[in-house]
């Protein structure tokens, strides 16, 4: 996925959407993958006041929701 896509579709379909049922205490977190660090996404956030959690590319083990589904299998 390029990254004008992700902002059109992830970003400001949902994201932007997110932010104002959350309000002001909104962190917006993805990873580090390639389109999700385009310099379109970070002109975006900034203008949408938004910030951002880094994050690892690929990190299951800092992920909490990986613990949450690890849980049942105990």
């Amino acid at each position: 996925m390029a990254g004008h896509i992700y902002r059109d579709v992830v970003l400001e379909q949902h994201v932007r959407l997110f932010r104002g049922a959350m309000g002001a205490e909104f962190l917006f977190m993805d990873d580090n993958a390639r389109p999700h660090r385009a310099n379109i996404l970070y002109e975006c956030l900034q203008s949408e006041d938004i910030t951002r959690v880094d994050w690892l590319a690929y990190s299951p083990y800092v992920n909490p929701i990986e613990h949450v589904w690890d849980m049942p299998g105990r």
